[in-house]
């Protein structure tokens, strides 16, 4: 593949990612295009890390989620590393699993037996902001090259970015889905207890606090019950 016909590929591939419905289809778009876009790649994932715990987030094989459950209870690994890094663009490349990796003196071997023979891992962030790493696998030695790395971080930049506004997009409907329902609910109780707006919010601010229960699910259950 020549550069003018990788770039258009990419420049397709970003216009997909802002096209899909939701977060776990922007997810599962952008490591299915690892494997069609970087040269050398049988498998890929996303990795996310949570204090010390991970989550394997579309991952296009069983390699994968191995990888990284093994990385979480060794506590080490490229991915782990791409994932707490906090340089721009950080990407660890690991050309050969058949020879010893000094920085990862636990994990290598172990990923060795799981059929990694060569691995890459790409931060994704946006703004600063961290979100866990690209991860992209082959079963060969030396699979890799310059333009494979190229092809990864770019990737990598793109899927953050769409990654980022996936999540807001949530988060915003979420949020409309939620003021609708406490809405619904304080509507409820003005009609049942001849209260004031304010006062049918007091109700489920309060009831939400003395149950330690948030006030959306209270809401939802004087939306559904018709009060508590």
């Amino acid at each position: 593949m020549d550069w003018r016909e990788f770039a258009e590929q990419m420049a397709s591939m970003a216009r997909d990612l802002l096209a899909q419905k939701s977060v776990d289809a922007t997810l599962a778009r952008i490591t299915g295009a690892a494997t069609e876009l970087v040269e050398g790649c049988d498998e890929s994932g996303i990795l996310i890390l949570r204090g010390r715990k991970v989550d394997s987030l579309a991952p296009t094989g069983r390699l994968v989620i191995d990888s990284d459950q093994l990385q979480e209870r060794l506590g080490e690994g490229p991915c782990f590393d791409a994932a707490h890094t906090r340089s721009a663009g950080r990407v660890f490349r690991i050309a050969d699993f058949t020879h010893e990796q000094p920085r990862w003196p636990s994990y290598a071997p172990e990923a060795r037996t799981l059929g990694i023979g060569s691995m890459m891992g790409f931060l994704l962030y946006t703004d600063d902001e961290e979100l866990g790493a690209l991860n992209i696998y082959s079963h060969k030695p030396g699979a890799f090259t310059e333009i494979s790395e190229t092809a990864g971080w770019l990737l990598a930049s793109h899927a953050a970015v769409a990654l980022s506004g996936a999540r807001s997009h949530a988060q915003m409907k979420e949020a409309v889905a939620t003021r609708h329902l406490i809405g619904e609910a304080m509507g409820i109780l003005m009609g049942s207890r001849h209260l004031t707006e304010d006062q049918a919010f007091d109700v489920l601010r309060r009831y939400s606090q003395e149950k330690n229960i948030k006030l959306r699910e209270v809401a939802r259950q004087v939306s559904e019950k018709g009060g508590f």
